[in-house]
């Protein structure tokens, strides 16, 4: 008597070989939600609003205006948090385990604080590199949002917008967009690569050796998250790096150093 499993019919073992593969209509659900919550569409989408009202973000002598970029960035800020929230529950994943993992918050925040060192010093490492063998990309000599920095009540709003619209929502959002990839769009090194290079391009108003920069620093991010699942300590980094460059710039005055993040 022959004991053996009988094999599975050829159809059977075709599907179990599919199942390793997410189903191309989830795939496409990731990509969208991916590129919702880039960062991208919702700017677009409140510049638009803006203007509709007449609201531009040049003032009259052609300068970015404080109030337009304080206002556009907190309130996308917390347009890219609620559609990430949305866009878990929706699914019945858990905002908290995405984001917070089982590390201690505590160890993860004292993490974050000693790894600012090392941002700052990958960044003058970058800036000092690229101005050694391609200067050329130094294409915008004054960076437009130092130039904003002009009062102790600039500084101050700038510093929201660092820990909220840089620390927290940066941080959630790629946290968020690795997770996608990691589930159903290549994996989470693909996520990584691609997410780096698009925040890097979004900091192209800086300059494109900003942007470059911009770029190595959200892929240290986004190793720290990976290597973590917490996005405490990349999270806590981005804010005070973000912080730290404020700092820097408004001792400077103005030039020298790297934008923040």
């Amino acid at each position: 008597m022959d004991d053996r499993p009988p094999l599975a019919p050829p159809e059977q073992e075709a599907s179990s070989e599919r199942g390793a593969d997410p189903p191309l209509r989830d795939r496409i659900r990731a990509l969208l939600e991916v590129i919702i919550c880039s960062g991208f569409p919702t700017q677009l989408l409140l510049v638009l609003i803006f203007s509709l009202v007449g609201w531009v973000p040049s003032g009259e002598a052609g300068a970015l205006s404080l109030a337009y970029v304080v206002t556009l960035s907190l309130v996308d800020a917390v347009l890219v948090l609620a559609l990430v929230w949305l866009f878990l529950t929706l699914q019945d994943e858990s905002p908290r385990e995405l984001l917070l993992g089982d590390r201690p918050p505590a160890g993860e925040a004292m993490l974050g604080a000693l790894l600012v060192p090392v941002t700052l010093l990958l960044t003058a490492i970058s800036f000092a590199l690229i101005l050694q063998f391609a200067p050329t990309l130094r294409n915008v000599p004054v960076n437009p949002l130092e130039a904003l920095m002009t009062s102790p009540m600039a500084i101050a709003w700038f510093a929201v917008v660092a820990v909220v619209a840089g620390g927290v929502r940066e941080e959630v959002q790629r946290a968020f967009v690795l997770r996608r990839f990691e589930q159903r769009l290549g994996g989470a090194v693909v996520g990584l690569v691609v997410f780096s290079a698009a925040f890097g391009l979004g900091h192209l108003v800086q300059g494109r050796d900003a942007a470059i920069v911009t770029g190595l620093l959200g892929f240290f991010w986004g190793v720290v998250y990976l290597s973590r699942r917490s996005v405490i300590a990349p999270m806590v980094c981005h804010a005070l790096f973000n912080l730290s460059e404020i700092g820097i710039a408004w001792l400077a005055g103005t030039a020298g150093g790297g934008p923040p993040a």
